[in-house]
């Protein structure tokens, strides 16, 4: 039996130079050292095993790491402007906002404002398949968190958003 054909995406991956890796990497995750860690470890025989090492990777970083990654996303409901990969992604993500009516996407503003007072930085969650309603329920209840409690959630939240942008990459060629 055949050995199934590795994505043209993944080829590019594992034979462009360690810094333009880096680079494509970065602007998936800014965490300093998420790039590096991936990058060195191509190849990568599949894309499973890439976005297996992209979670593992994720979901080891110390939290002052994560909280530098933190700085590169949006608000949930902001307006995303710009045409950086992040604020391509986070659009699409997203999505699910654009349908919400204005009760919702305010009240989904002042949970906003609420968590970052509580936490002091943005609320994180893989905003990718889900609604605004979803995605407000998931704020309120993480506001009863505490702190040590939200940091392990916002790392996963990180891990699965990055997974998704590294599978999307695979896929389309971008993020």
């Amino acid at each position: 039996m055949a050995e199934p054909a590795v994505p043209a995406a993944l080829t590019r991956f594992n034979s462009e130079p360690v810094e333009q890796v880096e680079d494509v990497l970065q602007a998936i995750n800014a965490a300093p050292r998420f790039a590096t860690e991936v990058a060195v470890g191509r190849p990568y025989p599949d894309v499973d095993t890439l976005v297996r090492r992209v979670e593992q990777v994720s979901r080891g970083l110390p939290w002052e790491e994560v909280a530098i990654a933190l700085t590169a996303h949006p608000r949930i409901g902001d307006r995303v402007t710009g045409s950086s990969p992040e604020a391509r992604s986070s659009r699409r993500e997203q999505n699910g906002m654009t349908a919400a009516d204005v009760e919702l996407k305010a009240a989904v503003l002042a949970g906003n404002r609420a968590y970052e007072q509580r936490f002091h930085h943005v609320f994180l969650i893989r905003a990718a398949g889900r609604s605004a309603e979803e995605m407000l329920a998931e704020l309120h209840r993480r506001l009863d968190n505490d702190v040590e409690v939200e940091r392990a959630e916002v790392t996963q939240q990180l891990a699965e958003i990055t997974a998704l942008r590294v599978r999307r990459l695979m896929e389309n060629g971008a993020p």
